[in-house]
């Protein structure tokens, strides 16, 4: 996981502390925000750099320093106009990822179109998965078999291209189960161990999360 990377979560209700404790359980660097400073009051003990502001006010992004965060997350469905302005002021910082939280599908489009990366539904994403997503770039969470366990789809590192799934032995380093390849929208589940992969190529595990964080 690339836990590197810093990330805000404006929004701390109880979808939006999920996502923060997710964050901060996988030792990501996290900046939580809330307008309410009774919710505020609440988390501070939990949560390392919890602030109380309206991140809608111009110049609260800046002051905040949200600029230089690699994802934010805005997790106000209940405030559509704040959402719209939260994410607008994060694309004109520079943020390079947002994602919204959304009450319903035409919010998702409407946020889409004014420069949302991502949006979820509430009902569709829990907010420890969403946080999972977000942790990385390099892989997506299909689905949890267990609260340890669950089903993955991989980028190809650059330096498994070229190579088999029996040169690769992952199942030895990483503890993973190799299930299936996707290429484009053509799933393949008849896995050929001596087949060369290529760069284009998606791979669907099942994995224990804790060994999936060790993959780079």
């Amino acid at each position: 996981m690339s836990i590197n990377k810093s990330y805000a979560v404006f929004g701390l209700g109880r979808y939006g502390r999920a996502v923060v404790k997710e964050l901060l359980d996988n030792g990501a660097a996290v900046i939580a925000v809330d307008k309410d400073r009774k919710i505020v009051d609440e988390v501070v003990g939990e949560i390392p750099i919890c602030k109380c502001a309206d991140i809608t006010e111009p110049g609260v992004i800046k002051q905040l320093g949200i600029q230089n965060v690699d994802v934010v997350v805005i997790s106000m469905a209940e405030n559509f106009e704040g959402s719209i302005m939260a994410t607008m002021l994060c694309k004109e910082a520079g943020v390079k990822r947002v994602v919204v939280k959304c009450a319903n599908e035409a919010q998702c489009s409407i946020l889409r179109k004014i420069g949302a990366d991502e949006t979820v539904l509430p009902e569709r994403e829990a907010g420890t998965r969403l946080a999972k997503n977000i942790l990385s770039a390099d892989f997506i969470d299909i689905a949890d078999i267990s609260e340890d366990i669950s089903i993955l789809e991989l980028d190809i590192k650059p330096d498994w291209i070229g190579k088999t799934l029996k040169e690769l032995d992952l199942r030895r380093k990483y503890n993973i189960n190799v299930l299936a390849f996707r290429k484009g929208s053509r799933v393949d589940v008849a896995i050929n161990p001596d087949a060369s992969i290529e760069d284009d190529m998606k791979m669907i595990v099942m994995a224990n999360c804790s060994e999936i964080k060790r993959i780079k």
